[in-house]
């Protein structure tokens, strides 16, 4: 089904679309051999509110971003290579359901569907892309993943103290190796994680100690003191990378599809609406 629908008139169309929605601001999404195989909207957990998400499923990548206006407009886009997803299922709660998580190396984050079928498809779809994916390319399932960062409402204290209490004038800040809410005197470190970002990151005060631990452990203890000292100096001037677009981003709270399509019906995939 993939074979051929890539060769289709109708998949370069969908294409088409999707990199119209987006405009100037999204990267080209049209290579050979790539088929777009279904879309539909997402709510995704942000670090201040859950918000729609409009996702687009590839045979080889996972697209998302905000709404800006249904199937017209759309921006902030993202691109995840599918071999580098793991998917996550998580208990259902009365006021969480239909949640899995999506795993990689440089963000983890949480999602939900409108119900339980739609759920199922997406998580079949999406399984079956990247075994397809792994299997065309010959590398191993990822192991390595981003820490998901803990909404800022799931904590009123700090998450490393427990002393500190947030307000309006104590902000909230995350780690990004382990995704605690903690405060300011409990995440003054900095570390280079190479996987995340070139430059140093804001980490908490116990990651702090076992990253450079370890440091030190690879490098030798004389080389790794140094090694640790440069990343906690490596601190930046000001907080651009404690919020991330997310939070940047408009809601979405706008006009947005209620159902989910997918293109494809191969032999191991269910056909989701006629």
């Amino acid at each position: 089904m993939v074979d051929y629908l890539a060769n289709t008139e109708i998949n370069s169309q969908r294409i088409a679309a999707v990199e119209s929605c987006f405009g100037a601001s999204g990267q080209p999404l049209a290579l050979p051999g790539r088929v777009l195989l279904g879309e539909g909207v997402l709510t995704k957990e942000c670090r201040k509110k859950a918000k729609p998400r409009v996702f687009f499923l590839f045979n080889d990548i996972l697209v998302y971003g905000s709404i800006v206006l249904s199937k017209r407009k759309y921006r902030s886009q993202h691109i995840i290579p599918l071999e580098e997803v793991t998917l996550e299922p998580l208990p259902e709660t009365l006021q969480a359901k239909n949640r899995w998580m999506i795993r990689t190396a440089k963000k983890s984050f949480v999602v939900s569907a409108a119900s339980a079928t739609e759920r199922q498809e997406w998580v079949s779809h999406i399984e079956e892309c990247v075994r397809r994916q792994l299997l065309a390319t010959g590398r191993p399932p990822s192991t390595e993943h981003a820490a998901p960062w803990i909404p800022d409402k799931a904590t009123d204290i700090c998450m490393r103290c427990t002393q500190t209490r947030f307000s309006a004038l104590t902000r909230r800040h995350h780690c990004r190796k382990c995704g605690f809410v903690v405060c300011a005197d409990c995440s003054r470190a900095r570390f280079l994680l190479p996987r995340l970002s070139p430059k140093p990151l804001r980490v908490c005060s116990l990651c702090y100690r076992e990253l450079a631990a370890q440091k030190r452990k690879e490098d030798g203890e004389e080389g790794g003191q140094g090694a640790g000292s440069r990343a906690l100096c490596g601190a930046s001037s000001g907080d651009e990378d404690e919020d991330s677009d997310e939070d940047r981003e408009g809601s979405g709270d706008g006009d947005w599809p209620s159902r989910v399509q997918f293109y494809s019906s191969g032999v191991s995939w269910s056909s989701f609406h006629s």
